[in-house]
């Protein structure tokens, strides 16, 4: 059984920082590219970093210089570090991983802007 369980959001005041997690099981996580994508409601889901087995990254230009996206293959963990976190920012964070046609996704965490 798959599971991509994801951890660490929550309130945070603008300016602040906060660091999700996503701890996969039940794939070869070596294999696979990882991303976040957030949702706000009434949006359609945005990706906001993705990361390949690779090692290539991708940002788009909204979280470009505050977002890192990493990996740790040996604990099978995705990692997102948000720093100068906007207003904007807020919305459920969700954790991907896709190889080929098998894509997966978790149930997302709440990241929460507000002072």
């Amino acid at each position: 059984q798959v599971q991509l369980v994801e951890s660490g959001g929550g309130l945070v005041q603008p300016g602040g920082s906060l660091r999700l997690s996503c701890e996969a099981s039940g794939i070869t996580f070596t294999l696979y590219s990882m991303a976040w994508y957030r949702q706000v409601p009434g949006k359609p889901r945005e990706l906001v970093a993705s990361i390949t087995n690779g090692g290539s990254i991708n940002y788009p230009d909204s979280v470009k210089g505050r977002f890192t996206i990493s990996r740790d293959n040996a604990k099978r963990t995705l990692y997102l570090q948000m720093n100068s976190l906007e207003p904007n920012d807020a919305a459920v964070y969700y954790c991907n991983a896709l190889f080929r046609s098998l894509e997966y996704w978790g149930q997302g965490t709440q990241v929460t802007v507000s002072s």
